[in-house]
């Protein structure tokens, strides 16, 4: 897999993304660059009342991504491979999804003069996952700042994605959906999704894994 120089795993909240991205990092001797949501200050606040904190929450994160994708673009200068959790165009697919008219249009004129500065990714990866699936493991993992998280929220959010990615030329793209495998905790699960990354096609593609363990 030398081949893929930035590889991003994309996927709404729960998808599993940064575990696949970490485990994927192993495998590709590759310098590891997760987003760190947790820093912040206004995302509490924010999944309890998205109207009052959308903007300040957007704009911390839209600045935070700028930042750390400068700080990718320095580390490809050195020739390592390099494999994150997030791309940088989703801050633009949350933003959308919860900013009104008003805020919307500062941020877009932000957005794009910051955008200017990203690295192209090699390949992304999008894991597709039924929201209610991804609201279960949201509820798991416990993240305080994540109770008040919604199904709501995720089906929209869902919805956001898929339209985005429907649209989305700019870098290839495996779009891979996971209801069915659990490349976490089942190796052979995690080894056909391996398999599939490791076919380099162009363009944007579909795969429709099937758990190894309903294949015995």
């Amino acid at each position: 897999m030398e081949k893929f120089k930035y590889l991003v795993v994309e996927g709404i909240i729960g998808v599993g993304k940064t575990s696949l991205a970490e485990m994927l990092t192993k495998r590709l001797n590759a310098k590891r660059v997760l987003e760190v949501i947790e820093e912040n200050p206004f995302l509490a606040d924010f999944y309890k009342d998205m109207d009052a904190y959308a903007f300040q929450t957007q704009i911390f994160f839209l600045l935070s991504r700028h930042k750390q994708q400068i700080e990718l673009k320095q580390m490809e200068l050195f020739s390592t491979n390099l494999l994150s959790d997030y791309m940088f165009e989703k801050d633009k697919i949350f933003a959308n999804l919860t900013l009104n008219e008003t805020e919307i249009s500062l941020y877009n004129k932000i957005f794009d003069i910051l955008k200017k500065d990203i690295l192209k990714p090699s390949l992304i990866i999008y894991l597709q996952v039924d929201p209610a699936r991804a609201l279960s493991r949201i509820k798991k993992r416990a993240r305080p700042f994540e109770k008040n998280i919604t199904l709501d929220y995720l089906k929209a959010l869902n919805e956001a994605y898929n339209q985005f990615f429907f649209h989305y030329e700019s870098s290839p793209l495996l779009i891979i959906n996971v209801n069915e495998i659990d490349f976490i905790n089942n190796e052979e699960d995690f080894h056909t999704i391996l398999r599939e990354i490791e076919k380099e096609e162009k363009g944007m593609r579909v795969f429709l894994p099937k758990s190894s363990k309903l294949l015995k």
